[in-house]
């Protein structure tokens, strides 16, 4: 370990009553302090007013954040999406309110040229309609890099926006060109390294020697139930070591100019992410919640502030304060240094333009969120085929065809790229590792939740990443994966062996509720394809979400590909669901709906029930959100009201089918959990069979022409 101090404390001092420098060593400038202390009892007021919160993060962390802002970061309060600014993540986002201070106190503009966190809104910190809400989110306020708040999402995706960076100028940089060299800071707490997914996500970013990373480790020693060492006693110094990074540490959170050694020599880093322990202490300044759980996740009250701003020097009765001084010293700093670069990079890529068009291109229209002209030239339909491909097989084709006419399309496996034919295998795609950054072929290693944590910051970068697993272990993954709906990434989860086909490896490996757990999610689109055509027709959509994630389920067993002169087209699935296959001989009687390896469990019976004169139409439905999207005369064309008798099919849970199948339908899905047999043999276990199809619609059709379950 290497230390930023000279003399390190093993038990950092306890704050004293100060007042002109109060928490600063002697020497430093009294506006400095002055700044340092409108960030705390900015916290502390807006805590207080919203009767919740988190306050003691932001007193212990408020010297700490103004010197990486003031003295490191490279940002520019008035481009708060300059695509090569330094990354600042809160991963203990429960202390959002030192974030809101920084983005106030900074003058950081919103798309429209106005303050992104005015003070009127801090006033308002936690209620409806406010830019401060109780956690940053990414996608409401400027200035804030991701959302965060489950604890350890932060570091994760802190690893992908370093990965982002070094991949982005690896491809575009050129000699006197560099436009992507910039570093990650992040913050995290006790907290998010207790989480497993920190380490998960330290082992890669050591691994691949992420140099442009720094976290900042606020230990405080204090979580909800009391002092950490109810729960942990880790040497977090031995960790990180023994991970690949370098470590720093700082004695004192308050000491300004050694935090500034700290910051230099991560940004110096040329080999190793950088870790910097600072000791400090959770509610600093408060005579009676410094050092307890008191000051984690409740106001202070009353009476201990106006204690602690006399600790502090403050007025004790004023709320709110910006003394006179402080947003120009963040502008003299900060915004000076931050202008100075933005600009200096946007006449440096004019000059790239001129000098590398194409590349220039490429890099705006990224930066636009927009997909390049020709992504999907290479995308052709695949022939009919009764013995087919699994949907695994072919959709590895598509995201080859797709991603080689997509240079910023980036991604992996968790050690599963054999199973889940994710790998990217054109010319020039690689893999990415420390030596070889440009590589396109991203190797997670067994670390599915980190992997979705990852994805969400390389899309937050700008890239277009995709992550694979089986879809069982979409669980892992499932709290990264959520926060991608609420930030609206455009990041693909391509899970396989989606079904009790998975056979012999049994219940534990067999998914049955995930695809209706995915499907929950607000703004998730969940795509489960029938055959190679679909597939293909199915990653068009998703390609077309710019600002939504999506979920691809794929078989393991081989499915037939339809003969499409015969059945609808393939391209109907930019409805969502569609008749596939029309009754013959007049309307239809009952209607058959399914998805993936299920529908051609409904055509089979189709032509079963056929031999009985019964007429029946089959409908794939491989997205229900995006069928539920589509106008009702739509809807109402493919399910009519006027046919009550249905069956709706799917090898897993029954939840969520309901509402095609009616009161009158039948439901063929999951009850339990799978069973490890030959997947044949689990299926006709289960029902899923064509007889049991036509058995279930003979049911429905019953009771129907019997009056209805009305």
């Amino acid at each position: 370990m290497t230390t930023a101090t000279a003399t390190p404390s093993t038990q950092p001092p306890s704050p004293q009553p100060v007042n002109a420098n109060a928490g600063t060593p002697v020497g430093t400038p009294a506006i400095d302090n002055l700044a340092i202390t409108t960030i705390r009892t900015l916290a502390m007021d807006a805590v207080q007013a919203a009767n919740s919160g988190h306050p003691g993060a932001p007193m212990g962390l408020a010297a700490v954040a103004y010197a990486l802002w003031q003295e490191e970061l490279r940002f520019d309060p008035s481009q708060p999406k300059w695509a090569n600014r330094d990354r600042f993540v809160l991963s203990n986002g429960h202390g959002s309110m030192l974030l809101y201070a920084l983005l106030h106190l900074a003058g950081v503009e919103d798309a429209s040229g106005g303050p992104s966190v005015p003070l009127d809104d801090i006033r308002r910190f936690r209620q409806l309609g406010s830019r401060c809400p109780g956690h940053p989110e990414s996608h409401l306020t400027a200035g804030v890099e991701t959302t965060t708040g489950p604890l350890g999402q932060g570091l994760g995706n802190s690893v992908g926006m370093a990965i982002a960076s070094r991949h982005l100028g690896a491809r575009y940089n050129r000699p006197g060109y560099e436009l992507f060299d910039h570093h990650v800071w992040a913050i995290c707490g006790d907290g998010c390294l207790m989480e497993g997914i920190s380490a998960e996500a330290a082992s890669l970013a050591g691994h691949l020697g992420l140099a442009n990373l720094t976290w900042i480790y606020d230990s405080n020693r204090i979580t909800i139930e009391g002092k950490t060492d109810l729960a942990y006693s880790d040497d977090v110094a031995a960790r990180f070591a023994g991970a690949g990074w370098s470590v720093l540490r700082v004695g004192d959170a308050n000491d300004l100019p050694q935090l500034a050694r700290a910051f230099r020599a991560a940004r110096a880093a040329t080999e190793r992410p950088t870790m910097i322990i600072v000791d400090s202490h959770i509610g600093w300044g408060s005579p009676k919640k410094v050092d307890t759980a008191a000051a984690h996740g409740e106001p202070l009250g009353e009476e201990e502030i106006r204690a602690t701003k006399r600790v502090y020097g403050w007025p004790e009765d004023a709320k709110f304060l910006v003394p006179d001084g402080v947003r120009e010293r963040f502008d003299e700093r900060l915004g000076a240094r931050g202008r100075a670069a933005s600009a200096e990079w946007n006449a440096r890529l004019e000059a790239y333009g001129r000098a590398y068009p194409w590349l220039a291109a490429e890099v705006r229209t990224m930066l636009a969120g927009a997909l390049p002209e020709g992504w999907d030239r290479d995308m052709a339909p695949f022939p009919a085929d009764p013995k087919g491909n699994a949907t695994r097989n072919t959709s590895g084709i598509v995201l080859n065809q797709i991603a080689r006419n997509l240079p910023w399309m980036i991604g992996g496996s968790a050690d599963l790229a054999p199973s889940t034919k994710t790998l990217l295998t054109f010319e020039g795609a690689g893999s990415f590792q420390r030596a070889t950054p440009a590589g396109r072929n991203m190797h997670f290693g067994i670390r599915e939740h980190a992997m979705s944590a990852i994805l969400n910051g390389m899309a937050l970068s700008g890239l277009r990443p995709y992550g694979a697993g089986f879809l069982i272990f979409s669980d892992y993954g499932r709290g990264a994966i959520r926060l991608a709906s609420i930030m609206e990434l455009p990041v693909v989860h391509v899970f396989t062996h989606d079904s009790i086909y998975v056979g012999e490896d049994g219940p534990t490996h067999q998914p049955v509720e995930q695809l209706a757990g995915l499907r929950a999610v607000p703004g998730m689109f969940v795509y489960r394809p029938c055959d190679a055509n679909e597939v293909s027709a199915c990653w068009r959509q998703i390609m077309g979400h710019a600002h939504s994630p999506s979920v691809i389920a794929l078989t393991r067993q081989n499915l037939p590909t339809l003969d499409r002169t015969r059945y609808a087209p393939a391209e109907e699935c930019a409805r969502g669901g569609y008749i596939l296959s029309e009754a013959e001989g007049g309307a239809p009687e009952v209607i058959l709906v399914g998805s993936g390896s299920e529908v051609h469990l409904c055509l089979a019976a189709q032509e079963m029930l056929a031999k009985e004169s019964v007429r029946a139409r089959v409908v794939s439905m491989p997205c229900t959100r995006l069928f539920d999207e589509q106008d009702a005369a739509y809807r109402e064309g493919v399910l009519p009201r006027g046919v009550a008798a249905r069956v709706t099919v799917e090898a897993g849970t029954t939840m969520g089918w309901e509402r095609y199948a009616g009161l009158d339908g039948e439901t063929v899905g999951m009850h339990s959990f799978g069973a490890s047999a030959p997947a044949g043999e689990v299926a006709a276990h289960f029902g899923f069979t064509p007889e049991r199809v036509a058995e279930a619609a003979r049911a429905s059709l019953a009771r129907v022409r019997a009056g209805g379950a009305r």
